[in-house]
């Protein structure tokens, strides 16, 4: 696992300077992913359109190729596979996101419970325990559902 992470990294760092900022930029990009990911299999059902809309929102938030978007995707989806909570995820979105970012990253967790048309208690759940863990409180937990909702 781990050299398949290094490999994603290393294929777009370009000096030994950038390389450190760049891994840890892209580590931080893996931990929102994967955060999204969590929400998509929570339930148990995963649907093309729930995977299209992360593919989306990696691709704009990130500035990446489809390509690059598709691999950040399948590394998060293993990542999720062997994590043992969201700690190790919030954590780095914590050091590393402003509370615009996280506000933002909890309104995309919302569009992907919400891409197959149906939130489930589940995905609701585990969208609360993200607003938590990333100090958000419940006014905006319900401000990023609605944005989420009816934004498109």
């Amino acid at each position: 696992m781990i050299t398949k992470i290094k490999q994603f990294f290393n294929t777009r760092v370009t000096d030994t300077n950038a390389d450190q900022t760049s891994v840890r930029q892209q580590q931080i990009q893996l931990a929102a992913a994967a955060l999204m990911v969590e929400i998509m299999v929570t339930d148990g059902l995963v649907s093309p359109d729930e995977e299209t809309v992360i593919m989306t929102l990696l691709e704009s938030s990130f500035a990446l190729s489809r390509n690059e978007a598709e691999e950040l995707f399948e590394l998060a989806r293993q990542e999720v596979t062997e994590a043992s909570s969201l700690f190790q995820f919030t954590t780095l979105v914590n050091e590393h996101f402003s509370a615009d970012e996280k506000f933002t990253l909890l309104t995309q967790a919302w569009k992907v419970a919400l891409a197959d048309g149906l939130i489930d208690k589940y995905e609701e759940n585990l969208i609360r325990r993200l607003a938590d863990l990333l100090h958000i409180g419940h006014s905006q937990f319900i401000r990023a559902k609605i944005q989420a909702r009816d934004v498109k």
